[in-house]
């Protein structure tokens, strides 16, 4: 199988291309490194196409594959420059989503879980769609125009995948937008008390990015077109990252708790409903929190 993966020196996307040659598959990464870094290429063999996918001229370009996983995109949520998000997440998505209809291959897409706001858990993929800012809504506005064309029998499958809070190997070069878990980490590695918001008790469905990155694979021959969330489905707090991570490097290092400065554009709790990710493409998370920190310290941050 030949397959093109958008945003493939990225973090989830060198993950989802790793596995797509560990398997046997030809990949084509395309990206235009602005959000990545050559450094997750270096045990792949994949073809790299350095190209945007805001410029539609790339596609006639391309070479003939078997499918598309897109995950370029804009994924820094404090951007100032709306229009920029608009055009990257939005508009180049759409050039993607073309470019599969044309040639009539399947496309397995990265939404995410930004699109259900401060909506109450668990989210369940048809309730609470309200982001609160440029990114979530670029986001949402991809999956409503996709849900169009599920529309037309014709058209080939396409799945989008609602990420939740996702950390793993692969992350180090998005800097401040990293996951909380390889930030905390950073601190703790150094000596330093864990800082995070009071009272560490804000929750997420943190994911490790080897489920999401098998996940997406697996989403490549669903039976069908549909949007799901990818989580655990079990919500966990910042003091438990704290906690796996102390028992993984066997330390007791205590919180720092400061005030939230965001406000009422933080997510405080997020709980992915993935009773249908489990109907569609019958699989879920295999990670605890737990065994994914714990896989994630001992076997690639300690190897770094």
């Amino acid at each position: 199988m030949k397959v093109l993966v958008t945003g493939g020196a990225g973090f989830i996307g060198s993950n989802v291309a790793k596995i797509l040659e560990g398997r046997g598959d030809k990949v084509f990464i395309l990206d235009n490194f602005s959000h990545s870094s050559y450094k997750n290429l270096l045990d792949l063999k994949a073809d790299v196409i350095c190209g945007d996918i805001t410029d539609q001229s790339l596609y006639n370009k391309l070479p003939s594959v078997d499918a598309v996983v897109h995950e370029a995109a804009i994924t820094d949520t404090t951007l100032l420059d709306d229009t920029m998000m608009m055009n990257v997440n939005y508009n180049g998505s759409k050039n993607v989503l073309n470019f599969c209809l044309n040639n009539n291959i399947p496309l397995v897409y990265a939404s995410s879980a930004g699109v259900y706001g401060e909506s109450k858990p668990p989210m369940r993929e048809e309730e609470g769609l309200t982001p609160h800012n440029t990114y979530g809504y670029s986001k949402f506005l991809f999956d409503c125009h996709v849900k169009t064309i599920f529309k037309d029998p014709s058209s080939p499958r396409i799945v989008g995948l609602r990420y939740f809070n996702v950390y793993g190997p692969r992350e180090y070069h998005k800097g401040l937008a990293a996951s909380m878990t390889y930030q905390l980490y950073l601190q703790m590695i150094s000596g330093k008390s864990p800082r995070v918001f009071k009272h560490g008790e804000q929750k997420r469905d943190f994911i490790y990015v080897k489920d999401v990155a098998r996940i997406t694979v697996e989403a490549l021959v669903s039976s069908e077109s549909a949007i799901l969330n990818v989580g655990t489905g079990t919500p966990r707090s910042f003091n438990d990252i704290i906690a796996a991570i102390n028992q993984a490097l066997k330390t007791d290092l205590k919180p720092d708790y400061f005030d939230n400065p965001y406000g009422d554009k933080y997510q405080n709790f997020t709980q992915a409903d993935t009773s249908l990710l489990s109907k569609i493409l019958k699989t879920q998370a295999k990670f605890s929190l737990e065994e994914g920190i714990s896989d994630y310290i001992n076997f690639h941050l300690e190897k770094k």
